[in-house]
C-alpha cells in the first residue's frame, strides 16, 4: 500500500471515530511525520463521491456527513401530545380535586352528562386510573389522579395542587365566593371507598385497540 493510500486510510478511520470535525492540523498530529494530509483528504473526498456518505469541510475543519439530498432519511417522525378537550380538562381537574369521584359525581359537579369518551381518554392517557368502588348503593367505580398525572403537571404530590388563594390570583375562580367555601382535599382520608377488585372495569371503558369503533360496556 501507498503511503498516500495508507494516510487516506488512517484519515478515513479518525473522522468516522470523530466526535466533531477535525481540522488538517489534528489530523497531522496523530498521522506519522511527513504524511501528505491535504493530497489524502482530496482522495478520499473524491472516492466518496456520490455515496451515501461524503467527506465535507466544515469552518476549515473535516467530517464525514450524510448528502444534502439524504437528509430526508434522518428524519424523525413522532407523534404530537393529544391535546385534552375542555371537556377533558375539566373532568380530570374535578377527579383532581374531589378524588375519590365517580361518574355521577363528575356530572353533578360540571352540571351536564359525561360524554361517553372523556373518561377512557383520560384513562388511556394514564392521567387517571379506577381507585375503588364506592359503598354506596351499586358500587360505583371511583376515579383518582395518578403519578403520570403529578409527573405531566410537575406537582410533588396532590397536596400541591393550587389552593383557594392561587386559583383566585390566576383568575380561575370567582372572587365573590360563598362563605367557609374550601378548595377540597384530594389527599384526605377517605372512609366510603373498597378497593378494587380482580376483574373491575370502569362503567364505559373503550378499547382502543380492540377492531370496531366503540366496545361493549361493561
Amino acid at each position: 500500500m501507498s503511503d498516500l493510500a495508507q494516510a487516506e486510510r488512517m484519515i478515513e478511520a479518525l473522522l468516522f471515530a470523530a466526535a466533531e470535525p477535525l481540522s488538517a492540523a489534528d489530523l497531522a498530529g496523530r498521522l506519522p511525520a511527513g504524511a501528505d494530509i491535504g493530497a489524502a483528504l482530496m482522495a478520499l473526498k473524491a472516492r466518496y463521491t456520490g455515496r451515501g456518505v461524503e467527506l465535507a469541510c466544515v469552518a476549515d475543519r473535516w467530517r464525514l456527513q450524510t448528502p444534502a439530498d439524504l437528509a430526508f432519511l434522518m428524519t424523525k417522525e413522532r407523534e404530537e401530545p393529544r391535546r385534552l378537550t375542555r371537556e377533558a380538562q375539566e373532568t380530570l381537574a374535578i377527579i383532581a380535586y374531589h378524588q375519590p369521584v365517580t361518574r355521577a359525581d363528575i356530572e353533578s359537579i360540571r352540571g351536564v352528562q359525561a360524554s361517553r369518551g372523556t373518561l377512557d381518554v383520560l384513562l388511556e392517557l394514564g392521567l387517571v386510573r379506577m381507585r375503588g368502588r364506592r359503598r354506596t348503593p351499586g358500587r360505583p367505580v371511583t376515579y383518582g389522579t395518578t403519578d403520570a398525572f403529578l409527573e405531566h403537571y410537575g406537582l410533588p404530590s396532590l397536596a400541591d395542587l393550587p389552593g383557594a388563594a392561587e386559583m383566585k390570583a390566576a383568575g380561575l375562580l370567582d372572587l365573590d365566593l360563598p362563605a367557609g367555601f374550601t378548595v377540597p382535599d384530594p389527599a384526605a382520608a377517605v372512609a366510603d371507598e373498597d378497593p378494587l377488585e380482580d376483574g373491575d372495569s370502569p362503567e364505559f371503558h373503550q378499547d382502543f385497540l380492540a377492531d370496531g369503533d366503540v366496545a361493549g360496556d361493561s
